[in-house]
């Protein structure tokens, strides 16, 4: 299939190529008419047919471009113009122009690629944050999201849901790992992480039975997105016409998706109209489902459908689900690779409470325990989920970038792993060393965890989450719950690597970057 797409696409340049330029010479021949610099003055990049080759004859997958594009730097520079799909896009892999285009010119790189309004939502809705307009419904849209579900006050409210969900998840590794039976962490993780947001979107009565069911379906829809999405992604409107039954297929899927999602609203409307009380709201723990039935677009001037409620609940539970996961498995793969880590967090954790022999490390507890943040920060750091945002940027008028003019409305992306591994920026950026981001670390003061902005407002070091207009709502949200769970995780549990085997710190590039060999633990209860 890939290759007929490539030499199919060959074919129809070299064909039309001729009429092209007679067109061309036909419509443009005035010499008021020459191209202007916003087409001349593009950063360089490799041609549209040698990078489709590229993938194809390497067996690449997309989902590789990030690292295929790091590998260009030395080659094309700071800003890389990669062709893929319709429109190019300009890729940043520079920190100090990441943070002039991001934060100093916030607004202007705030929009998003119409194209990614248009394509790949393969869902019966479309109307969610990270994929809107820069414009009055998103900023409405991520009010809503940022002063509720995820305002910090509101996300310490939900103790009960985070102690449910780790019982759960202990619950779970100490049936697995009886009899001194070595265990996969990586499918607990997700279905700890996935429990978590489904209950803070849905409601704190949502059944494990019914998480397990409506988990199973998105990763039906995910598996399907990630394996079969190539064609659509190279060619929107051909793919569509060559593999009808491919993409039939899609949207089939994602509407059985959409259906369970549908069953949620449905069940949480029906609670709240019984309810008709104060008495929730009174102790904090409005979810985010109540938001959007009571949200107003304000451009519309209506209240959301039931179709767009379902993107927006699907967006909430999905975007954190993967990168929240990935990223905790690294840390704890870091945690079992070395030892004395694992001992400096257990010293952390008594320093915080003491004498107190409790059974689990409450959320204000997390305040007195630095090393365990600097753990967080670090894998962050050297394991971002993902090589770059899922989602590009688009600019909103023409703008000058590293000598270079970069036309209104082009997709513009960076490089998240880059940026958190530059020698420049980072001393041994391969190396796992929570110290760095400590206060009291002699040998890199600068990095120092008080001092350090996660979001990159100050200066972009790294940037996990993205920055500027557009940096993930939900960063509070996993910061909050890493931390959480690697410090119960490390109090319930002696971590040790599975059979004496080396932890494999290899990564495979998926829609997150994860681990080429999922972790794999021997564990022994500390209780």
């Amino acid at each position: 299939m890939e290759l007929f797409i490539f030499f199919a696409s060959l074919c129809l340049c070299l064909l039309l190529k001729p009429l092209i330029t007679q067109l061309h010479l036909l419509l443009f021949s005035s010499s008021s008419s020459k191209p202007t610099n916003k087409n001349l003055n593009l950063p360089p990049g490799p041609s549209r047919i040698s990078l489709i080759a590229t993938f194809i004859f390497s067996r690449k997958s997309f989902l590789e471009l990030g690292p295929f594009i790091s590998n260009l730097r030395q080659k094309y520079g700071p800003l890389i113009t990669v062709h893929v799909g319709s429109q190019p896009t300009i890729y940043i892999t520079n920190n100090s122009l990441a943070h002039q285009a991001l934060v100093q010119n916030g607004a202007v790189f705030a929009d998003r690629p119409i194209s990614v309004n248009k394509l790949i939502i393969i869902s019966n809705s479309s109307k969610v944050i990270s994929k809107s307009p820069y414009g009055p419904t998103w900023r409405a849209l991520r009010r809503n999201l940022t002063a509720g579900v995820l305002n910090p006050s509101q996300l310490r409210s939900f103790s009960l849901v985070r102690k449910r969900v780790l019982n759960i998840l202990i619950d779970a590794l100490k049936h697995d790992s009886k009899g001194e039976k070595a265990v996969f962490v990586e499918e607990h993780f997700r279905h700890a992480i996935f429990s978590m947001l489904v209950l803070l979107c849905f409601g704190d009565n949502v059944e494990d039975k019914q998480i397990r069911e409506i988990e199973a379906d998105q990763q039906r829809h995910f598996k399907n997105l990630q394996y079969r999405l190539r064609p659509f992604i190279i060619f929107p409107k051909l793919g569509k016409f060559l593999f009808r039954k491919q993409w039939k297929e899609l949207i089939e899927i994602a509407t059985r998706y959409d259906d369970a999602i549908v069953a949620l609203i449905r069940s949480r409307k029906k609670i709240t109209e019984q309810e008709k009380d104060t008495s929730r709201k009174d102790q904090g723990g409005v979810f985010y489902v109540d938001t959007l039935l009571n949200f107003q677009d304000p451009e519309e001037e209506e209240n959301l459908k039931e179709l767009e409620i379902v993107g927006l609940c699907k967006e909430f539970v999905g975007a954190g689900t993967d990168s929240t996961k990935t990223a905790l498995q690294w840390i704890m793969a870091n945690v079992v690779k070395y030892p004395a880590i694992q001992a400096k967090i257990l010293e952390d954790i008594r320093g915080g409470i003491g004498d107190d022999q409790r059974k689990f490390i409450e959320e204000d507890d997390l305040q007195k325990m630095p090393y365990i943040k600097a753990v967080v920060l670090e894998g962050l750091r050297r394991h971002p989920p993902g090589y770059t945002p899922l989602t590009p940027r688009a600019v909103t008028e023409d703008v000058e970038l590293g000598g270079y003019i970069v036309p209104k409305g082009t997709a513009v992306n960076f490089l998240i792993t880059d940026m958190g591994r530059d020698p420049n920026v980072w001393e041994n950026p391969m190396e796992f060393k929570p110290e760095r981001f400590l206060k009291n670390s002699d040998d890199d003061q600068e990095h120092h965890q008080e001092g350090f902005d996660v979001t990159g407002s100050r200066e972009i070091k790294m940037v996990p989450f993205g920055a500027g207009r557009r940096i993930c709502p939900g960063n509070g949200f996993a910061m909050l719950h890493m931390e959480y769970l690697v410090a119960n995780l490390v109090w319930h549990f002696e971590w040790k690597p599975a059979d004496g085997e080396d932890v494999d710190l290899t990564e495979k590039f998926d829609l997150t970057i994860s681990m080429k060999n999922p972790l794999r633990v021997h564990l022994s209860p500390r209780f």
